[in-house]
């Protein structure tokens, strides 16, 4: 088994000091969290984007702490060497210090070994808070789907010169109050550039382009396994709805004809 890796390990992972980049990608159950980690991503992330990829939600939202919780332990029992990091879901952390301490606990006993969260300098105290309980924080700018209703939809963000002065030095806060890493989510390719530049911890963006220190898909959407269009950042790499619909339309046909399940498939 490889070495696993660990928050202050990824914490020093920045190209510019000659690391490879970060890979990393959602899982969400024992059997994709096995194979993930079999071809050697760094950092599996049990996202609240479970809610509209595997629960049928509409958006993140309605996921819960429980939720995460239960997912986060059936990828911990696939015993990854990648780095397991779970997210704080809405309103997780968006009222008490101590709720939001409670909260991380709960994921760090399902098996995570860091937690995300979204937000700027609002979210300072949480994540000192959290850092003082000895739990990893990774950090999370830009299009922060938790505020979809807020930012008016899944829109672009820091565009103008003001909003993305904010955001880099909001990165730099988050920097200095300890997050190990940043998630840069759907923001200019120059913006994303510059604030990969000016921080020592790495950023890994999704929709960001292609100069951050590494790289976060969700793994539906590099499988092909969601009916939605996809954004514009997603590459699928394979159309696995498509081959998981014609094996069941084939055991559907040998159901029908007869022909499943013949001799050798059955017990003497």
């Amino acid at each position: 088994m490889a070495t696993s890796m660990t928050a202050p390990g990824i914490s020093d992972r920045k190209r510019r000091r000659g690391s490879e980049p970060i890979v990393m990608v959602t899982a969400y159950d024992f059997p994709f969290a096995r194979i993930v980690d079999e071809v050697g991503v760094d950092i599996i992330l049990v996202g609240d984007s479970v809610g509209d990829n595997v629960l049928g939600m509409e958006n993140t939202l309605s996921v819960t702490i429980a939720d995460i919780a239960h997912h986060t332990a059936a990828v911990a029992r696939a015993r990854p060497s990648a780095l397991i990091v779970a997210d704080m879901v809405w309103m997780s952390y968006h009222t008490t210090i101590a709720n939001a301490v409670d909260n991380a606990a709960e994921l760090v006993r399902a098996g995570a070994e860091a937690v995300k969260l979204e937000g700027g300098k609002n979210r300072i105290p949480v994540v000192r808070a959290l850092l003082d309980a000895q739990i990893p924080v990774m950090g999370h700018l830009g299009l922060t789907p938790q505020s979809i209703h807020t930012m008016g939809g899944l829109r672009v963000q820091a565009r103008d010169e003001a909003s993305a002065k904010t955001l880099l030095e909001e990165a730099l806060l988050l920097e200095e109050s300890g997050c190990f890493a940043l998630v840069l989510e759907g923001v200019p390719r120059s913006l994303a550039k510059r604030v990969t530049e000016a921080t020592e911890i790495p950023i890994i963006g999704i929709g960001a382009g292609p100069d951050c220190d590494g790289q976060v898909l969700v793994l539906h959407d590099l499988l092909g396994l969601n009916s939605r269009h996809p954004a514009k950042f997603v590459r699928r790499y394979v159309d696995l709805a498509s081959a998981v619909r014609d094996a069941v339309a084939s055991y559907s046909a040998d159901v029908r004809s007869g022909s499943f399940p013949d001799d050798e498939e059955s017990y003497h």
